[in-house]
């Protein structure tokens, strides 16, 4: 891929892990398990409608935007294998990434703009993402809404979790039942499910108080 600056693919099958363990014993440290035991659900979309796709997921080089400069970046794809959740993909920082089911891998689309983005940030790339443990080919980006570059894992999105405390949190894990950890092929990591529907955190709140929403519509 012309885009992605690849350094190491690691090349390695492992079968789908399929063991759904209680919450208490799946929990990453700093687990609340007390903000996931409702089991109301929660809807976590941006936009109920598909957006049309805005871009292939390799884009030539000279027809992609660059994204503005005060944008950070996701500058490597790391896959791993963490403690109780198994095959995971992390950013440079080693924050776990994720995927959302309102999303559409084929073609690649973003449906998660605004108040959503602020809950689950997009990882952005300038098309010199490093690679390690995530094969090349399992790996493109997609032009969000505002202009930027997303990266995508077998046509999926990819987003962190601002609720996430410290790299290698999975609070993310099933939230609104549509949020799941995101394999290095590009599949839903569906190890150490929490029991229930977790809902998402609050939108970060401002000066005044009141939360930092862009305006647009995010139900929980």
């Amino acid at each position: 891929m012309a885009l992605i600056k690849r350094t190491a693919t690691v090349a390695s099958t492992l079968a789908a892990m399929t063991v759904v363990a209680a919450l208490t014993a799946c929990a990453p440290a700093g687990y609340d398990a007390t903000q996931t035991a409702n089991t109301e659900p929660v809807a976590n979309a941006a936009a109920e409608a598909a957006a049309a796709p805005s871009a292939t997921p390799e884009p030539s080089e000279s027809a992609a935007p660059k994204p503005p400069s005060n944008v950070p970046l996701t500058t490597e794809l790391n896959g791993k294998k963490v403690a109780k959740m198994g095959e995971v993909v992390t950013d440079q920082k080693g924050w776990i990434l994720y995927r959302f089911d309102k999303d559409s891998a084929n073609p690649p689309t973003s449906n998660c703009n605004g108040d959503c983005a602020i809950l689950w940030p997009p990882a952005l790339t300038d098309g010199n993402t490093e690679l390690t443990g995530v094969a090349e080919d399992k790996v493109g980006e997609v032009t969000r809404d505002d202009g930027t570059r997303q990266l995508t894992i077998g046509g999926w999105p990819v987003y962190r979790y601002i609720g996430d405390l410290k790299p290698g949190q999975w609070k993310g894990q099933k939230v609104g039942g549509t949020w799941f950890v995101v394999a290095p092929d590009g599949k839903k990591n569906l190890s150490c499910l929490p029991e229930g529907t977790p809902k998402p955190v609050p939108l970060p709140q401002g000066e005044g108080g009141a939360a930092e929403s862009t305006g647009d519509s995010y139900s929980y």
